[in-house]
């Protein structure tokens, strides 16, 4: 019942953080640290240790470790802090960040050209990646902090598994109750993790201070030339330390990008990077038998050995909530892929009566949760998974630097060759991570590219099958004008609101149709409405509402949404008192109608692709339940079509 199109009146969100009048900035950057910051800010617990123990292990030197930390600083540097948070914390659409609102702001520019279909790809395959690494950071999160159990007494070894399971359990059946209690706790105990590892870190940059050379590139490039292949590989695991990179992007909309700004660079970005050379400064300390124990876990050894179980329970605490983040971020990216027609109607529930951003959506939830618990019990280990982590969030980089260069070509129209430099600049960094991360499919890159491609494909089978279907309907559609005048006539009126709901804003609704040829009646006052979803995340409400009036008690409604906000029809027909006058829901009935597809001779789509069409339509929620209908004010009749 809802189609994107463009929309010119915006308003700023009237709900959450970023909508909050009076807000100070220091504010926000102290709630972002809570918020957003959770994912990159568990990354120290497996990044650096994963260069020297993971598929490829370098030799525990001087020359591999500051190559190393020499590595991720400057990736942290180019990635994080130039290419994501200067660059595309620029290219907001409206205030919201993320593939998805990226796309749309492009397709407002470049909708027409030859090549734009080409940058809704790519921003499709991107949010298709976002699930696989939705589904692999709550599991290697919380497993790496688990695991320093086994730091604090090797003896509780057997028990890692259980317990993260049980954590990540109870994660998610929390998820149904909100975060509006709990995430008040976020930033206070970010704050108190982000602060103690920057502490750990510093005691032992100021004993060892030689890994403070790490800093000149020359120690990355020198890694380079002695190691080669070996130091390309290693790229693989050093990426692990910019994780969370378009999580930043992503959640800008809830903050605003002064504020998220202030938080990495004044905070965030120091707290870790004194953590990363710290582990470095303690390892290269060390005799080569206690750096080889300690190597397995330095996040936890840089701790004293009476600090190691609080740490550990810090930690834990810090991953559940960057674990809480993710999910969170997957029910939004979700909510805003329902709204742009890329994933049928899924039944949200919202979890907070004053802040509208907090949505929990149930099947997306529980299959997180299965898919998280099957990768724990699959992969066994964090270093496992740190094989599959990789490759979903290089993916979704390289991606956004093709998207961005669309943007600053197509939408900021940069010269070319003051385009060209940045583009490859970040292409060379993001393609060499991606390619280092390709060669770990066999030990488990192949989950978040097996996860990427079957949500691609549900996504633009969705978005085909949609797109055809209204086609159809449209080829048959009667005008709404004819109807009008031909059925004045040819039925009986009876007193009340007849709202029949329509996916274009053409042509008589076979609703209409079939209950006129079944009830032979017609309402005093017969609404064919539209519900709308802009390229823009809001709306104003003064250009929500559109009417037409057509004579003889017909009107044609129109209620504009914007991509982030929900689409609560009742309360939108509140505010549209002129079309024939206040809607009473007690007078009011809404007509829906549920097509069911059937085969055709000459299908639109592969006859595979029409069947997961088919699957997804009979399983999406109803329009009742999506657009906040009164249950006991809906008809449903049924229609056929072919695709």
């Amino acid at each position: 019942m809802s189609e994107t199109t463009p929309a010119s009146g915006v308003a700023p969100p009237a709900h959450g953080t970023h909508g909050k009048q009076g807000a100070t900035k220091a504010a926000l950057a102290f709630g972002a640290i809570g918020v957003v910051f959770g994912d990159i800010g568990t990354s120290p617990l497996y990044a650096f240790r994963e260069t020297f123990v993971g598929p490829n292990p370098l030799a525990i030197d001087q020359l591999h470790i500051l190559g190393v930390v020499s590595l991720i600083f400057w990736s942290m540097t180019l990635v994080v802090s130039i290419q994501y948070v200067t660059i595309l914390m620029r290219a907001d659409n409206k205030g919201q960040g993320g593939s998805l609102a990226l796309v749309a702001l492009i397709s407002s520019h470049i909708s027409t050209s030859r090549y734009g279909w080409l940058a809704v790809l790519l921003g499709v395959f991107a949010t298709a990646l976002f699930y696989g690494d939705s589904m692999i950071t709550p599991a290697i999160s919380v497993l790496s902090a688990v695991e320093g159990l086994t730091v604090v007494d090797h003896r509780l070894d057997p028990f890692v598994i259980p317990i993260a399971l049980t954590l990540l359990i109870f994660l998610f059946i929390l998820q149904k109750r909100g975060t509006a209690k709990v995430g008040a706790l976020f930033a206070p105990v970010m704050i108190v993790y982000f602060c103690v590892i920057a502490a750990l870190g510093s005691v032992q940059i100021v004993q060892h201070p030689e890994i403070l050379w790490a800093l000149n590139p020359w120690y990355a490039v020198q890694f380079f030339l002695v190691d080669k292949w070996l130091a390309f590989l290693a790229l693989g695991s050093v990426v692990l330390a910019v994780t969370g990179s378009e999580a930043l992007y992503s959640d800008m909309g809830h903050f605003g990008r002064g504020p998220m700004r202030l938080s990495w660079f004044g905070f965030v970005m120091p707290c870790l990077l004194l953590n990363y050379f710290g582990q470095g400064a303690m390892i290269i300390a060390l005799p080569t038998a206690e750096a080889a124990e300690a190597i397995r876990n330095p996040f936890f050894f840089l701790a004293s050995e009476e600090w190691r179980l609080p740490l550990v329970i810090l930690a834990t605490m810090a991953t559940f909530i960057a674990s809480q983040a993710v999910i969170s971020g997957a029910f939004s990216i979700t909510h805003q892929a329902i709204q742009m027609g890329y994933i049928p109607r899924l039944s949200i529930r919202h979890t907070s009566e004053t802040e509208g951003g907090q949505i929990y959506i149930p099947t997306i939830n529980w299959a997180l949760m299965i898919a998280v618990i099957v990768l724990v019990l699959t992969f066994q280990n964090s270093s496992n998974l740190a094989s599959a982590y990789g490759i979903a969030v290089t993916g979704a980089v390289t991606l956004d630097t093709l998207l961005m260069a669309v943007l600053l070509i197509g939408v900021w129209k940069w010269k070319w060759w003051y385009a060209a430099p940045v583009v490859i600049l970040f292409l060379v960094v993001d393609g060499a991570y991606f390619l280092a991360n390709l060669v770990k499919v066999p030990d488990g890159g192949w989950f978040p590219l097996l996860i990427g491609a079957i949500a691609f494909t549900l996504l633009t089978t969705w978005a085909k099958g949609r797109r055809l279907m209204r086609e159809r309907m449209t080829e048959v559609a009667l005008p709404m004008e004819i109807f009008a005048k031909s059925a004045k006539n040819s039925a009986t009126r009876v007193p009340g609101t007849a709202i029949f709901m329509a996916s274009t804003t053409g042509g008589v609704p076979s609703a209409l149709l079939h209950n006129i040829k079944h009830n032979k009646v017609i309402h005093e006052r017969v609404v064919i409405l539209t519900v709308l979803i802009a390229d823009v995340p809001y709306v104003d409400p003064e250009a929500r509402c559109e009417y037409h009036e057509l004579g003889d008690g017909f009107y044609r409604a129109v209620l504009h949404y914007g991509f982030m906000e929900e689409t609560d029809v009742p309360l939108g027909l509140k505010k549209m008192e002129r079309c024939g006058g206040e809607f009473d829901m007690m007078q009011t009935s809404f007509f829906l109608s549920r097509q069911t597809l059937l085969p055709s001779a000459n299908p639109g789509m592969a006859l595979w692709r029409e069947k997961i069409f088919a699957w997804m339509l009979r399983n999406a929620a109803t329009a009742m339940e999506f657009f906040r209908l009164p249950t006991n004010r809906v008809v449903e009749l049924g229609s056929q079509v072919e695709i």
